[in-house]
C-alpha cells in the first residue's frame, strides 16, 4: 500500500473521530467519550495555558505525545492527524484544476508564509502577560467553535438530527463566515491557513527542526524536475534545500518524485535543508512587542472587575474572570453541550481579550439546575469540573451554599402584577430553589374600571436566588423581560457582591 493512502486514511479516521466526539457532546449522548481529545493533545494550548496561568490543566499532558510524535517525524500531527488542515487539504483538492506548471508553481515557498511564526510569538507574549488569545486561530479550537456555534446549528436547520430542539448563537454568522472564508482561501493557494496563518504549525515547525527523522534528497539523483513539488502540502521546497519547519510530512514528493531522488532518512545530513523557520528576528521582536501591549490595552479597556459588564454572567463553576481569561481559549465547547442553548459567545460584553468567551443569555435559556456538563468538557479549567451537589450546596458543600451566578431583579414597571393589575405567577413557579428565591405579597388594588381585585406581587429574596435565569427565560412579557439576572453576587468574586461590607 502506498504510504500517501496510509496518510489518507489516517486523516479520514482523525475527521470521523473528531465529528463523533462533537456529535456526541450533548446531553443525551455525551456517556464518559473524550470530547476534549484533540485539544488536550494540542501543545499549543498547553503552552499558552501553561505561561498564563503557570499551571498544565488535567489531559493537557497529552499534548506530550505531540510533541514527541515531532521530535521524532517532524510535523507529522499537520499532515495526519489534525482534522482542520484535513478539510483544507481536501477543499484545495477538490477545486485544484490548475495545469501541472501553476500546481508546481502554487507549492513553492513564498515569504508570506513566515506571517505564522508573527502570530504565534504574538500569542504566546499575551499569553505570558495573563490574556489566551489561541483561540482565534488555533486550527483546533477555531474548529470545534465553529462546529458549535455555526455549522451544527445549519445542519440541524436542514435535518433536525441535531439538537433535541433548535440551537441558536449570536455571532454564528460571523464566525460560520470566518471558517468559510478560511477553507475559501485554499482556491488561490492549497493549504493557505496551514501554510501562512496557523499558530499551532508554527510551534510545531519549531520544534520538528529537531526531529530524527526527515526528508533526504539525493543531489545525484535530483534532476530539479520539479515534479516532488506538484502534491507538496508545506510548499517545503523539496527540490531544492527542504524547509523543515514547513515540511507536513505528507510523503507527497517522495512517490511522485519519477527518479526516486527523496527518502525519508534517520538523521540525515543539515547540510540538505534549511534548519531554521524563515522568520525576521525584528519581526518577531516586533510581534512580541504588540503581544506585551495587547494586554494592558485589552484589560484596560475591558471590565475585568470593577466596572463590569452585567451581561457578562459565566457558568457555574467558572473562576474569578482575571483568571478565566488566563484560561478560556474560545473553543465553544460549553456552549456545544449546554443543553438550553443559554451559553453564548460574547462580543465585547467581556471586552475584546473576551470576544468568543461563554455568557448566559437567559432569553435563549437558562442554567439548568442538575446540569454541570459545560466544566466535564472545559479543556482548560476555566470552567471547573463541579458536581451538582457543589453546585446546589448540598450534602458536605452545605456550609458553603450553592454556586451562585448571579442575582435576579424585578423591573416593576414592566411586572404584570405591579404595572397592569394583571395576575401572573410564573416566575415563582419555575423558581427551582427550596426555599424559592421569589416569594409574594397578597395586596389588594382598585383598578382603573372601578373594580377591585387581589394581587399577588412577587419579590426576589437576594439571599436564595443563584441567578439561573430560569425566571427571566420564562417571563410572558417577550420584548424586555420584567425579571433580569445580572452578574452582581456571583460567588466567584468577591468584588461582584450586591452590598458593600
Amino acid at each position: 500500500m502506498r504510504i500517501t493512502t496510509v496518510r489518507v486514511v489516517s486523516q479520514v479516521f482523525f475527521v470521523a473521530l473528531f465529528t463523533f466526539l462533537i456529535f456526541v457532546e450533548s446531553l443525551e449522548r455525551m456517556k464518559g467519550y473524550p470530547v476534549s481529545l484533540f485539544l488536550h493533545l494540542d501543545p499549543l494550548v498547553a503552552v499558552s495555558t501553561f505561561l498564563s496561568t503557570g499551571k498544565l490543566y488535567g489531559e493537557l499532558t497529552l499534548a506530550l505525545i505531540t510533541i514527541a510524535a515531532t521530535l521524532l517525524f517532524g510535523r507529522v500531527f499537520c499532515g495526519w492527524v489534525c482534522p482542520m488542515g484535513a478539510l483544507n487539504q481536501f477543499v484545495g483538492w477538490l477545486f485544484n484544476t490548475r495545469p501541472l506548471k501553476e500546481r508546481i508553481d502554487s507549492n513553492r515557498y513564498r515569504r508570506m508564509y513566515s506571517a505564522k511564526y508573527y502570530v504565534l510569538a504574538f500569542m504566546l507574549v499575551a499569553a505570558l502577560l495573563g490574556s489566551v488569545q489561541v483561540g482565534w486561530l488555533d486550527p483546533l479550537c477555531l474548529l470545534h467553535r465553529s462546529m458549535a456555534t455555526a455549522i451544527l446549528p445549519a445542519l440541524n436547520m436542514l435535518t433536525g438530527a441535531i439538537y433535541v430542539r433548535p440551537h441558536e448563537y449570536h455571532l454564528s454568522w460571523l464566525i460560520g463566515f470566518l471558517f468559510i472564508a478560511i477553507l475559501g482561501m485554499n482556491l488561490l493557494l492549497p493549504r493557505f491557513f496551514c501554510r501562512t496563518l496557523c499558530p499551532l504549525g508554527a510551534l510545531l515547525g519549531i520544534l520538528s527542526r529537531f526531529s530524527l527523522w526527515r526528508i533526504e534528497r539525493d543531489e545525484n539523483k535530483c534532476t530539479q524536475c520539479g515534479v516532488c513539488l506538484r502534491s507538496c502540502e508545506g510548499a517545503s521546497d523539496p527540490d531544492r534545500r527542504l524547509r523543515k519547519s514547513e515540511c507536513m510530512v505528507c510523503f507527497n514528493c517522495l512517490e511522485d518524485c519519477p527518479h526516486a531522488a527523496l527518502n525519508f532518512a534517520f538523521i540525515p545530513p543539515r547540510d540538505g535543508e534549511v534548519t531554521n523557520p524563515d522568520w525576521s528576528r525584528r519581526a518577531l521582536l516586533l510581534y512580541g512587542f504588540c503581544g506585551l501591549l495587547f494586554y494592558p490595552f485589552a484589560r484596560l479597556s475591558g471590565k475585568v472587575q470593577k466596572a463590569f459588564d452585567k451581561r457578562v454572567i459565566r457558568p457555574p463553576g467558572s473562576v474569578s474572570e482575571p483568571e478565566f481569561l488566563e484560561r478560556c481559549i474560545k473553543c465553544g465547547q460549553c456552549m456545544r453541550v449546554c443543553p438550553t442553548n443559554a451559553l453564548q459567545p460574547a462580543l465585547y460584553e467581556a471586552g475584546i481579550e473576551g470576544m468568543f468567551t461563554p455568557i448566559l443569555d437567559m432569553r435563549l435559556g437558562y442554567c439548568e439546575l442538575n446540569c454541570t456538563l459545560c466544566g466535564q468538557v472545559c479543556p482548560t479549567g476555566a470552567i471547573q469540573r463541579i458536581t451538582v451537589e457543589q453546585k446546589l450546596g448540598l450534602g458536605e458543600f452545605s456550609e458553603l451554599g450553592p454556586i451562585r451566578i448571579g442575582t435576579a431583579f424585578y423591573d416593576w414597571g414592566r411586572c404584570l402584577p405591579w404595572a397592569m393589575d394583571i395576575p401572573c405567577l410564573v416566575c415563582q413557579e419555575v423558581c427551582p430553589v427550596s426555599p424559592k428565591a421569589i416569594f409574594t405579597r397578597t395586596v389588594t388594588v382598585k383598578r382603573r374600571d372601578g373594580t377591585v381585585a387581589e394581587l399577588k406581587r412577587p419579590f426576589v429574596d437576594p439571599t436564595k436566588c443563584i441567578g439561573c435565569g430560569i425566571c427571566e427565560h420564562s417571563c410572558p412579557v417577550k420584548d424586555e423581560p420584567a425579571i433580569r439576572v445580572t452578574a452582581i453576587g456571583e460567588t466567584r468574586s468577591h468584588e461582584r457582591q450586591l452590598l458593600l461590607k
